[in-house]
């Protein structure tokens, strides 16, 4: 009848399954993870790497009363050598203060140092702290709460790395860097994990009881990030802390929890864990004892001692002689059924959890059936010669589903703790290596500003000669309202690519477009050569088009698409400025590009060029077609650039203040003024001096696809040469300009296969990179990646503001029309600018319009409402046609008018005059004086 409530039914233990589910989400979800006893703690552990270099000190605190110090050596072959010593921590240290209990782990630090020989060694350090913690980055650790008859004072919602590192600064004798702080479960994993990838799970049973997986950073809201994993500290021994499981504690457990150094709290620890299973064991026994069950009904004053039922005594199936217990054979059968249900429970209750997460698992993964590694640590796990079998049984039992291999951890935590750090210790040097392009909210808010004083120059007369960002006006006054129609051609020029559409706009039930189009190839001597040639190569492909869609004899309105700064002074006029994105065709700067292609088409038949757009504009117009609220154009892609629809009282270049006008800022050449000098960085100006176009285009050189992948290539080979990379090898084909491109970046950021691209990439550059080197590369990537959005987001920030400020509104409500190759392809980029826009502005509701059609349909719509305004006036002329007055005409009046004045003047006409001329009396004007005036009565 003791042991009754140890032996759970299979639908107990499904419940229990069920009930950790629930407690798992809840710890996951932001609103309630406050509230949640299983915290679910972010590990900022993002992957599982298999392998390393260098040496790596690694410390281990969290085994009752002991502190592993350990050296680590560990090569590109996969091979680790280890070596540590363990040293005892006394129970008045570990339930003492916190500045003791640090000082004596630096003093244990110290005496490994020097029986090594290597204290003035500066190595990185790698803390595994077995205990909950709250962590913000991979070398930040906000203990939670002691366990594991730890208690000391001043620890608790304190940042423990800082604490170690304080009493190293007091100590004063040697200097670590330390760089990761583990839970000793993700250490198990990652040494599991090292040997099999496919570890995703960290199992400890031994002295405490905790799991770690692997989850989608997409269910974790208490992390900013939808991309990839990372791993998760369930802290799953606070499980009931709730009273979920209040069914199943027995008056042994609760007698248990009342006598610990935390009543109350980690209770599924407490019915699972070594440290608890024995002092469970000697509370059933006194019990039966009382009973008259045991040991004739003497509880003896070593069954009175706490403490005296060991795990090891669990293990070894019970044996009392050795405690001095005056026992029978009866009463050695009797010991080893407790233990046996009590061992088999703990074992039972950790199955049903964990067959909660391999669930949880296969869910995320989406598939019918789940192939998953667990990596296992602990003594209960290790020694109890039942435990792992009942475990095993019971998640295959709870979890049909899913077929879970079990790996014991041979090297405990040690090891896969020695590879974060080591990963750690590599991203730390990088961040510090790229320090100047990871930018504060500070900072680009400040470019924010920045950027808003150069559009509020470029808008000026007086300034705008001079300004950098040249906010040009494109006569594009008026988005699609949805009555536009016709038969349109569109031309796309802007890259090595150059597209031609036919778009047709109907209304029969509701408005619609139909479009199709043609790809044409521009090489690179036709881009360097004449402008002649370009424009003729133009018109061929033009032709070339209208033949194929049998349409050689039409006049189609023509819009032209033209991805370069152009002055304008109407719609059908462009000016270039200046080349960019690798165009230097000569005889173009400074000339009507419609006037060159009009000469280059006039012979094949074209009607006319009806607008000239930029791809800014078109991609603003093309969603404009969809979204009557988009109001502002955004190009990511070989190039960057933006427009906006502005007030027109602001445009000092434009006559007139009524209405608005589209301004193509050709925010690209931000900067050339020397007002981002501060941000930029060596690599800017070396991808800068090596361009077409030396100080020009800056801020498109920080952050278009352009250039991309040449910052990350050039970062890349003198990271090698400082020998932070690739063992300090370097090949010829990471040497040569344009190896490196930005569909590499987009690649190697991908989520799942990122790492594996990148090892793929470099080795095609002649780079034997380690695993370790591609993660590396994966987060340089990253920061210039990053750094490209949030600058991106900068500048479209303060395009935002001005629209707000125009409108004289609290919240801005608008649509931003978005096109390029950067902003569709690359994985990440499209969710960091908004984010990133969102928190710069955040009195903005946003919402970005991916442009599906490119800005060569916007092209056709920017016609096709210039066609219908034209048509419009048209109509308006001619109604108002009789109201219009030659001169002639009003030549005509001026004489019939004195004619008939004449006639009013004379008394033989007056009477039959129709203009009657008719007497005042009133003889003069005041002269001033107010003299000889009568005066009125």
């Amino acid at each position: 009848a003791a042991l009754a409530p140890f032996l759970l039914s299979l639908e107990t233990l499904r419940e229990v399954k069920n009930k950790m589910r629930t407690e798992l989400e809840y710890g996951l979800r932001r609103e309630t993870q406050a509230s949640a006893t299983v915290k679910m703690l972010p590990t900022y552990v993002c992957g599982t790497p298999d392998g390393t270099g260098g040496v790596i000190l690694w410390l281990h605190v969290g085994c009752l009363g002991k502190l592993l110090v350990c050296l680590l050596g560990s090569g590109r072959r996969r091979s680790v050598q280890m070596y540590n010593k363990i040293f005892a921590i006394p129970l008045e240290i570990m339930q003492g203060t916190g500045e003791e209990l640090f000082d004596h782990i630096v003093q244990c630090i110290a005496d490994f140092l020097e029986y090594m020989g290597i204290k003035g060694a500066r190595l990185p350090l790698g803390f595994t702290f077995s205990f909950p913690c709250r962590q913000a980055s991979i070398d930040k650790g906000t203990l939670v709460g002691w366990t594991k008859g730890f208690k000391a004072t001043d620890c608790e919602g304190e940042d423990v790395v800082d604490m170690l590192r304080e009493a190293i600064r007091r100590r004063n004798e040697f200097d670590l860097d330390i760089v990761a702080v583990v839970n000793d479960t993700v250490g198990t994993m990652m040494t599991c994990g090292y040997e099999d990838p496919n570890c995703e799970i960290g199992l400890i049973a031994g002295t405490g009881s905790n799991v770690c997986y692997m989850e989608d950073m997409k269910n974790i809201e208490i992390v900013e990030g939808n991309e990839g994993k990372m791993c998760i500290n369930t802290e799953w021994g606070a499980f009931g802390d709730n009273g979920c499981i209040d069914n199943i504690r027995t008056k042994y457990d609760k007698e248990v929890d009342e006598g610990s150094l935390n009543p109350g709290k980690q209770r599924y620890e407490k019915m699972t864990s070594g440290m608890y299973l024995g002092e469970i064991v000697r509370q059933i026994l006194i019990d039966l004892t009382k009973q008259g069950l045991l040991f004739r009904g003497q509880i003896s004053e070593s069954l009175r001692k706490r403490g005296i039922f060991e795990t090891k005594f669990l293990q070894k199936g019970g044996t009392v002689g050795q405690l001095g217990l005056d026992s029978t054979c009866e009463d050695s059968i009797i010991v080893k059924e407790v233990c046996g249900a009590v061992s088999k429970r703990a074992a039972q209750l950790c199955g049903a959890g964990l067959a909660a997460i391999v669930e949880k698992k296969r869910e995320n993964r989406g598939v019918e059936r789940l192939q998953i590694t667990v990596g296992v640590d602990g003594t209960l796990y290790k020694l109890h010669p039942h435990f792992s079998r009942v475990l095993q049984e019971t998640v295959k039992e709870l979890a049909p589903q899913c077929d879970v291999t079990f790996m014991l951890s041979e090297d405990g935590s040690g090891k896969g703790a020695a590879l974060i750090t080591a990963v750690a210790k590599r991203l730390h040097n990088i961040d510090k290596y790229l320090y100047a392009m990871r930018l504060s909210d500070e900072t680009l808010i400040d470019v924010m500003a920045r950027f808003r004083r150069e559009m509020k120059n470029g808008l000026s007369r007086d300034f705008n000669p001079t300004a950098a960002v040249k906010m040009l006006p494109t006569f594009v006054r008026s988005i699609p309202d949805g009555s536009e129609k016709g038969d349109f051609i569109a031309l796309d020029l802007g890259g090595s690519y150059f597209r031609i559409l036919r778009v047709k706009v109907s209304h029969e039930k509701k408005q619609t477009v139909q479009m199709e189009s043609e790809i044409y190839n521009t090489p690179e001597d036709i881009m360097h050569g004449s402008g002649t040639r370009l424009f003729d190569h133009v018109a061929e492909c033009l032709g070339d088009f209208m033949e194929k869609q049998q349409i050689k004899d039409k006049k189609l309105p023509v819009g032209f698409t033209f991805s370069f700064p152009c002055r304008q002074s109407k719609l059908d006029e462009g000016i270039l400025i200046t080349w960019t994105k690798r165009f230097k065709a000569s005889g173009v700067e400074g000339a009507d590009v419609v006037r060159l292609l009009n000469r280059a088409i006039k012979k094949r038949g074209v009607n006319y060029i009806m607008a000239v757009v930029n791809d800014t504009v078109g991609t603003m117009m093309t969603c404009g077609f969809d979204d009557q609220r988009c109001e502002v154009g955004l190009i990511i892609g070989t190039g960057t650039n933006a427009c906006y629809m502005e007030e027109m009282r602001h445009i000092d270049l434009v006559e007139g203040d009524e209405g608005r006008m589209c301004i193509n800022t050709e925010w690209g050449a931000f900067g050339d003024d020397g007002s981002l000098e501060d941000i930029r960085t060596e690599f800017d100006r070396e991808i800068d001096r090596g361009s077409l176009n030396p100080g020009k285009q800056l801020f498109e050189k920080m952050v278009s696809g352009l250039y991309m992948g040449e910052l990350v290539r050039l970062i890349l080979v003198k990271m090698a040469k400082e020998g932070l990379l690739f063992e300090g090898r370097i090949t010829p084909e990471l040497l040569t300009k344009g190896k490196f491109e930005t569909k590499h970046v987009s690649a190697i950021e991908k989520s799942k296969e990122g790492l594996n691209k990148a090892k793929e990439i470099l080795t095609r550059l002649g780079v034997e990179p380690s695993h370790e080197d591609c993660i590396a590369v994966q987060h340089v990537c990253t920061i210039v990646s990053f750094r490209s959005a949030n600058l991106v987001a900068s500048t479209l920030g303060a395009i935002l503001n001005q629209l707000r400020d125009n409108k004289g509104v609290g919240r801005l409500r608008t649509t931003v029309g978005v096109d390029g190759s950067l902003y569709k392809m690359h994985p990440q980029y499209a969710r960091r600018l908004h984010k990133t826009t969102r928190r710069l502005v955040p009195d903005s509701e946003v919402r970005f319009l991916l442009s599906e059609s490119g800005s060569g349909k916007g092209a056709a719509m920017v016609t096709a409402v210039a066609y219908r305004l034209s048509e419009q006036h048209r109509l308006i002329d001619e109604t108002l046609a009789e109201f219009k007055l030659t001169h002639e005409q009003l030549l005509q009046v001026k004489k019939r008018m004195r004619a008939e004045m004449e006639a009013g003047l004379k008394k033989k006409t007056h009477e039959t005059a129709k203009v009657k001329m008719l007497p005042t009396f009133v003889r003069s004007t005041p002269d001033g004086t107010g003299k000889g005036m009568p005066l009125l009565e």
